[in-house]
């Protein structure tokens, strides 16, 4: 396979691809089914700092990460993946190796102390995959539902 991760933004999170922005569109709703209006919706998230980039193997869309570089009193100068999925049907062929890969070096040229990501309870085929990739468990996140806007946020 000869993946490479090209940028749909910019480090400010302005769209630099809108082709590639609504390709990833298939992907990217395997793991997010709610983003309804999809490029828009994409690009308001993003025009807040998000990045993103899709992993592209001859001009078709294989995976799709959307992360942000904040500062934390826990974790100091942290990329936070807020999104990295994997068409399901390349999984296991490095595709979310080559993301993580991608995200890990913009971290580190960009001096951050952290790299981290959640991942809903119940999805253990990717908690393997993170284990594999050298992540661990560090904390709970607790989330309590504000607005009905967010509609993919599940509470069980």
């Amino acid at each position: 396979m000869s993946i490479v991760v090209k940028a749909i933004t910019d480090a400010r999170g302005a769209v630099i691809d809108e082709k590639l922005l609504t390709a990833s569109e298939r992907v990217h709703k395997q793991l997010r089914p709610h983003l309804t209006d999809y490029v828009a919706r994409v690009k308001e998230v993003c025009a807040s700092g998000v990045e993103m980039a899709a992993a592209v193997e001859n001009g078709e869309v294989l995976g799709v990460t959307l992360w942000r570089i904040c500062e934390r009193t826990h974790s100091g100068r942290e990329l936070y993946c807020d999104d990295l999925v994997t068409d399901e049907t390349q999984r296991s062929k490095g595709v979310g190796h080559a993301l993580l890969e991608h995200m890990q070096r913009i971290a580190k040229e960009r001096g951050c102390d952290t790299f981290a990501l959640d991942s809903g309870t119940t999805r253990q085929r990717a908690h393997q995959f993170y284990f594999r990739e050298g992540l661990t468990i560090t904390s709970f996140h607790f989330l309590k539902k504000i607005s009905s806007r967010v509609t993919g946020v599940k509470l069980t």
